[in-house]
Order: structure tokens, then C-alpha cells, then sequence
């Protein structure tokens, strides 16, 4: 979820909450929070058909927490809004999690996905393994004696 949508959420304003997070960094690792690329950042507005005005001209681009993310937010901010705010998130986390699991086809749809992933490793593998053999093979060669460049002084 982006900052902005949850300073709404949670009744403050986007500054003080990116302020309160920047205040408690250490509980905000790599995988509850990171922050919007501008060519992820076009792309929400294009999908999701806003306009940057309506999120006040941001100067920095906006924050997206994780499920984690969202719930340590609670901590942070630490106001019974935050904790009834955060409650709703995290039940809406998990009917997100039993909709997509319930469909027949997500099975199928993850071992797809896991065979194709194999087949990517498999051959990046092998052209990584051509990699290591070409150079083994000038690995064992021996050196060419290098021609003397220059005046002999003799």
C-alpha cells in the first residue's frame, strides 16, 4: 500500500507519517518498505488513473509498504486509530490471501510459473557454465612469451 493512501487510512497527513517511519527506520527493513521508482510511480497513475495533482505535486516519490510494513505502522504510530486502521488492513490481507488460494487454477498457475522459473535457471546455468569452461581453457594455456617492445640497450 502507498503512503499516501495510508496517511488517509490512518487520519494524518503523509509528511508526519513518512516522518514517524523515518524516526523508527530500523523497523522498516528492504522487505516492509521501499520506495517508488518514477517509472514504477507513472505506471500507478496510468493504471490507476490519477493525476499527480491530486497527490499534491509529491517532490519525493511515494513509499510502499508490505503486509509487514503496514503492520508495524501500527507500532509507530501508536493511536487507537492506527491499531482499529491496521486490524482492517491485515483481515483484508487475508481474505486477499484465501480469494487467491481458492481459485482452482492457482495451483496450476504456480507450478507453470515454477517450471518456467527452473527453465530460465537452467539455461542461464548452462551459459554461465560455458562462461567458467572458456575460461578454464585460457586458464590452462600457457602464456605466449611477450615481444620486447622498445631499443635494445646492449
Amino acid at each position: 500500500m502507498l503512503d499516501s493512501d495510508l496517511a488517509a487510512l490512518y487520519e494524518v497527513e503523509t509528511f508526519n507519517l513518512n516522518k514517524a517511519v523515518k524516526r523508527n527506520i530500523g523497523r522498516f527493513p528492504n522487505d516492509f518498505m521501499f520506495q517508488v521508482t518514477k517509472e514504477e510511480w507513472k505506471n500507478l497513475i496510468f493504471q490507476i488513473g490519477i493525476s499527480s495533482k491530486q497527490h499534491g505535486g509529491r517532490r519525493f516519490m511515494p513509499y510502499a509498504f508490505t503486509e509487514q510494513g503496514v503492520a508495524m505502522l501500527a507500532a509507530v504510530l501508536n493511536s487507537q486509530k492506527a491499531i482499529d486502521v491496521n486490524i482492517s488492513i491485515m483481515r483484508s490481507f487475508v481474505q486477499l490471501r484465501h480469494y487467491v488460494f481458492s481459485k482452482p487454477d492457482t495451483n496450476v498457475q504456480i507450478a507453470e510459473l515454477r517450471k518456467l522459473l527452473l527453465l530460465y535457471i537452467e539455461k542461464n546455468d548452462k551459459r554461465v557454465n560455458d562462461i567458467l569452461i572458456a575460461l578454464n581453457n585460457l586458464i590452462a594455456q600457457p602464456p605466449k612469451p611477450a615481444k620486447r617492445i622498445g631499443f635494445n640497450s646492449g
